[in-house]
């Protein structure tokens, strides 16, 4: 069963804002402070952007007959899929505990990574999100323009939907509302229950504290459109999806994505499986 207007992932290749009080900097009491153990991992989404897969991807050079999308009615020129073993694709388990996956073709390289634990992590998130961190190069001559409207995530074992990016600046205008809503629903209980007044206190300022640093991620660390050219070749930003969806049950031991890339006239596609082998566990090393 499908879900209608899903679109299928090509076929394998060929054999080659915030006004919520208390701001904090960063994100990381989201996931590990307010939610997590602070004591084996270092906080997620707080790496530093170029963080284990800042540099150009070790092999480069795929060409289009070694990292093309293909189907039945023969390959397709615009999709370049990437391809464990193909020259012009790498794959690495970063030791700030991410995986991250390479993809060259002609003047334009693609560095997607993510949080070996991203499936654990979201469940913690004031919002239900799925982080991609994505890295692009850009070596011609000319120009590049690059933004998250052209990228989907495609949740391969739940119908195959396809979840577009999130705009940061919609999204954290979403997540105020929220956080205005609850601070109004807090109120209304405590003038029905005094006797509640601290307790709903206190896990209302929790929610803001969260719902501050995201939306100080968001605004900070989110990919933004870009024009890459020989001044500015490289850009870095995180990607966020969300999982909100009726098509989108319960976690799989493996999960298995598409992300689709779309960058000038070609679209670069990442099939990864969270995690890469079943039962493996990534561990990020203390610094």
């Amino acid at each position: 069963m499908r879900k209608p207007g899903h679109r299928t992932a090509p076929c394998n290749t060929q054999d080659a804002v915030g006004r919520v009080p208390g701001s904090h900097l960063l994100l990381s009491a989201v996931t590990s402070v307010i939610f997590l153990p602070p004591l084996i991992f270092l906080p997620p989404l707080v790496q530093p952007i170029f963080a284990g897969n800042a540099g150009l991807p070790a092999v480069v050079g795929a060409t289009t007959d070694q990292a093309q999308g293909d189907s039945k009615d023969g390959p397709h020129p615009d999709i370049v899929r990437w391809k464990e073993s193909v020259p012009g694709c790498t794959f690495s388990r970063d030791e700030d505990g991410k995986y991250s996956y390479g993809l060259w073709m002609g003047d334009i390289g693609v560095v997607v990574a993510v949080d070996a634990r991203e499936l654990q992590l979201l469940r913690h998130r004031i919002e239900p999100v799925l982080a991609v961190l994505l890295t692009l190069h850009y070596r011609g001559n000319a120009n590049l323009d690059a933004t998250a409207n052209g990228i989907t995530l495609e949740f391969v074992k739940h119908f195959e939907v396809v979840q577009p990016a999130l705009d940061p600046d919609s999204y954290s205008q979403k997540i105020q509302a929220d956080a205005d809503a609850m601070d109004d629903e807090t109120r209304r209980a405590i003038r029905k229950h005094p006797e509640e007044k601290q307790v709903r206190i206190a896990g209302l300022q929790e929610y803001e504290k969260s719902a501050n640093e995201l939306i100080e991620f968001l605004n900070s660390k989110s990919l933004r459109t870009v024009h890459l050219d020989r001044a500015t070749p490289d850009a870095s930003g995180w990607v966020f999806f969300s999982t909100d969806n009726k098509w989108i049950g319960s976690w799989k031991p493996q999960e298995e994505f598409v992300l689709h890339v779309r960058l000038g006239e070609k679209t670069f596609e990442f099939p990864f499986k969270l995690p890469p082998a079943p039962g493996e566990l990534l561990l990020r090393k203390r610094p």
